[in-house]
C-alpha cells in the first residue's frame, strides 16, 4: 500500500454524470447540468460514482488533477446537487427509530439465525468471494476512520476525548504497522489482490459506493455531525461479531495469516470500541447537544439501510453463481513474489 503523492488513475465513467467530473477533473470538458443530476438515480452507478470523484478530492485526489480543485466553485456547486439528490434518497429510505436508544438497541441483539454477507463467507463462502469481497471493501478499509477524523474539530469534552481515543486505535496506536488501512493492505496481499490505493474502484458497485459515499456525506458537513456519530457507532456495535465470522472464513478457506488477523483484531478492538462510542462519545454530545438525538439515530439506522443494499447485492449475485464485480478481478498476485498465477 504504498502511496507516491499522486493519487489513483481516475475511473472509467459509468454515464453522463461521471464522465463530466471526470473531464472537468482533467480539464476537458463542462461540469454536468443541473438537469442531468436531478434526473438521475440517486443510487446508480452513474450519479454514485460522480459524488466518489468529488469526495476523493478531500482525501489523496487523483494523478493528474490539481489538488487546487478541491475547493473548486463550480465543482463544490455540483457536489451539492450531487449531495441533495443522496441524502434525499436516505431520508426516504431509511427507516428510523424514534430514539437513539431504540436504533442502538436493536444493533445489541444479534439474529439466532443470521442470513448476512458474513454468515454466508463464514458458512460456505469460497476463496474468490472473499476476493470480491475485499476487493469492494479496501474502498473504504485502504483509508480506514479517514472520514470520521472529520468529525473531531466539531466535538468538544467527554465526546471528542472519546472520539479521539478510539481514532487513535484505528491509526494504530502510534504504530505504522498497527494502522488498519495498512492491516487490510495486508489482507489483500494474502488474498492476491492489488493493494495500490483505489485499484479496484472500477471493480465496485454502486451499492458499494453508497456506503463509502455516505461515510463522507456525513463527515464533511458539520450539520451532520450527529448523524457522523451515529454511523460510527453502528460500525463500532456491529464490526465485533461480524469480524469473527469474517476471521473465521479467512481461517477455513486458508486466506491467509494477515487476513485472519485483520479481522482478529477488530473482534478485539471494537468490542472495546463500542464501549467507548456508545457511553462516552454518544452520551457526551447528547448532554451538550440534546437537539441532535435523532441525527444520531438517523445515522445509525441509515447505516444499516445501506449495509442492507450492499448485502443483497453481494449475496444474490453470489447464489446465482456470478460475480459481484462490475468488472473482473486480475488473476491471483503470489504473496511472496507479487506475480499474477493462475489458480
Amino acid at each position: 500500500m504504498d502511496y507516491d503523492g499522486e493519487g489513483p488513475r481516475l475511473p472509467t465513467a459509468r454515464g453522463p454524470l461521471s464522465a463530466a467530473v471526470g473531464a472537468y477533473l482533467l480539464g476537458t470538458g463542462p461540469l454536468p447540468l443541473p438537469e442531468e443530476v436531478a434526473a438521475a438515480t440517486a443510487y446508480g452507478d452513474d450519479l454514485q460514482l460522480a459524488l466518489y470523484q468529488c469526495y476523493e478530492l478531500h482525501y489523496r485526489g487523483f494523478a493528474g488533477v490539481s489538488p487546487a480543485l478541491e475547493w473548486d466553485p463550480g465543482l463544490l456547486g455540483t457536489r451539492a446537487a450531487l449531495e441533495e439528490r443522496f441524502l434525499a434518497a436516505l431520508r426516504a429510505g431509511t427507516t428510523v427509530h424514534d430514539s437513539v436508544e431504540e436504533a442502538v438497541g436493536a444493533l445489541l441483539v444479534e439474529p439466532v439465525h443470521g442470513e448476512g454477507v458474513s454468515h454466508f463467507l463464514r458458512d460456505e463462502g469460497e476463496l474468490w468471494q472473499l476476493r470480491e469481497y475485499a476487493a469492494q471493501r479496501s474502498l473504504y478499509h485502504l483509508k480506514e476512520a479517514d472520514p470520521h477524523a472529520w468529525v473531531l474539530p466539531r466535538l468538544w469534552g467527554r465526546a471528542k476525548a472519546a472520539m479521539a481515543a478510539v481514532e487513535f486505535d484505528e491509526y494504530g496506536g502510534g504504530r505504522a504497522d498497527r494502522v488498519h488501512a495498512r492491516l487490510f493492505a495486508d489482507l489483500m496481499t494474502d488474498l492476491g489482490l492489488d493493494t495500490t490505493y483505489g485499484a479496484h474502484l472500477d471493480a465496485a458497485s454502486a451499492e458499494c459506493l453508497v456506503t463509502v459515499n455516505m461515510m463522507s456525506l456525513f463527515g464533511l458537513h458539520r450539520a451532520l455531525r450527529g448523524a457522523l456519530v451515529g454511523h460510527f457507532a453502528a460500525v463500532e456495535i456491529t464490526s465485533s461479531p461480524g469480524s469473527r465470522r469474517l476471521a473465521e472464513a479467512m481461517r477455513r478457506t486458508g486466506a491467509g495469516p494477515a487476513a485472519e488477523r485483520f479481522y482478529d483484531e477488530h473482534v478485539e478492538a471494537d468490542a472495546v470500541h463500542e464501549q467507548i462510542v456508545r457511553h462516552e462519545v454518544i452520551d457526551g454530545l447528547l448532554e451538550q447537544e440534546p437537539h441532535l438525538a435523532a441525527d444520531v439515530a438517523f445515522g445509525v439506522d441509515a447505516t444499516g439501510h445501506v449495509e442492507d443494499l450492499f448485502g443483497a447485492r453481494l449475496l444474490a449475485d453470489w447464489r446465482a453463481g456470478r460475480s459481484s464485480l462490475r468488472v473482473p478481478l486480475p488473476a491471483p498476485l503470489d504473496r511472496d513474489s507479487g506475480i499474477s498465477v493462475i489458480s
